[in-house]
């Protein structure tokens, strides 16, 4: 028999600690699985640190001033760390060659030459710690301001990163069907993801539902719009590097199909779970009111959410495509044809498909709470979380 002293509660700020200590750990367990699956081989970029300028001067190529630079780098992990490596660094035409200067980290690349000996070049700078810095950055904000909600949201995002690149590209990347793929594992994440950013409870579950429903009216859309507009998904260079990568096994107009599918799943979760707060706190104001009143009455604030909702997601669209926009000002070519491009096309696809998507949610989750709630009477199953169901008799 245990005669140990009696237990010790278990403090609020132990259970942070443990929650962060979880969080740390989802959002590793990502890289550590990548760092472990990357290629060993001679053709892995070479992580390295610049130690030495050589030299350095400003050249004409092509009628445009140009930095050439020579200079020496430290292969800085593997078997080869410590290894001095020397390259020319500018000499082939570009259209924006960056400086680098002692102390800069690089990702350089390995050539064998037909005579055995080895040729580098930067691929690209080694971003990797300043955005990890920015990352803890953002998981510390979160973790402040929204509290253990906000630190489980947070888990419910690194699981979603693990859905993603762990599921649903390795089957894509496999050859199966990417609109199938992306709705199953977005029908994966959704619940854990919810529930873990706002608790198990009815609310969670009408918005769960709502978006549900969203996503699959946002997939019908995007297969109607994208045969519409008869894009086929070869818009952009990164499809050129796909279709070279995986061949003729990668459905590049289902891939963008499948992306415009997951790019409305983080939106959804914030429209579904405030149009169900809102219905929610309605009925707890006022139990009389039924479900048609309750549906009335939530649409009201959910057409403001809708009219800021498009707003905002247009001008989030117009900052991401900002360099394309440049063309529409183009007066020499006829605006029909600029917008008929593919590149541009695809953009506008994707904007009215994930917004339409979005519009659609609100009204249907706001129909799924107030017929829900709506009908629920006084009992303590009814009554938000943390607070027991007020008796409606005087």
């Amino acid at each position: 028999m245990y005669s140990g002293g009696p237990s010790r509660p278990i403090k609020v700020g132990d259970m942070r600690t443990r929650l962060i200590l979880l969080l740390l750990v989802a959002l590793a367990a990502p890289l550590a699985i990548a760092a472990d699956s990357a290629p060993s081989d001679g053709a892995a970029p070479l992580p390295a640190t610049v130690v030495f300028v050589v030299s350095e001067q400003e050249v004409l190529v092509l009628g445009e001033n140009q930095i050439v630079q020579t200079l020496e780098l430290a292969i800085a992990s593997g078997p080869r760390k410590g290894e001095i490596v020397t390259l020319e660094q500018g000499a082939i035409p570009s259209v924006h060659v960056p400086r680098y200067r002692v102390g800069d980290q690089v990702f350089l690349r390995q050539s064998l030459m037909p005579d055995g000996s080895s040729v580098y070049e930067i691929a690209t700078r080694n971003r990797t710690f300043p955005l990890l810095w920015m990352a803890l950055v953002f998981v510390g904000l979160v973790a402040l301001a929204g509290g253990q909600r906000g630190a489980r949201s947070l888990v419910g995002m690194a699981l979603s990163f693990v859905v993603i690149f762990f599921f649903v590209l390795p089957r894509v990347g496999a050859g199966q069907a990417p609109v199938w793929t992306a709705l199953l594992g977005c029908g994966l994440v959704m619940p854990a993801s919810y529930y873990l950013s706002h608790g198990l409870n009815r609310k969670t579950t009408v918005a769960l539902v709502g978006s549900l429903l969203g996503l699959g009216l946002t997939a019908l859309l995007a297969v109607a719009f994208v045969a519409g507009a008869r894009l086929t998904g070869f818009s952009g260079d990164e499809a050129g590097f796909v279709q070279s990568l995986y061949g003729s096994a990668i459905d590049l107009r289902g891939l963008l199909l499948a992306g415009m599918i997951i790019g409305v799943l983080g939106v959804l979760d914030d429209i579904t779970v405030a149009q169900a707060a809102i219905v929610e706190q309605l009925r707890e104001a006022n139990r009389d009111l039924d479900a048609w009143q309750l549906y009335r009455r939530a649409m009201r604030v959910g057409q403001d959410h809708i009219a800021s909702m498009v707003n905002t997601l247009v001008l989030v669209y117009a900052g991401a495509a900002l360099p394309l926009l440049l063309l529409l000002t183009d007066q020499s070519l006829p605006i029909a044809y600029v917008l008929s491009q593919e590149l541009i096309a695809e953009e506008v696809v994707r904007m009215l498909v994930t917004s339409s998507g979005l519009v659609a949610a609100v009204p249907v989750t706001t129909l799924l709470a107030a017929r829900w709630m709506g009908l629920r009477r006084g009992d303590a199953a009814d009554a938000p979380d943390g607070q027991e169901a007020r008796d409606p008799s005087p």
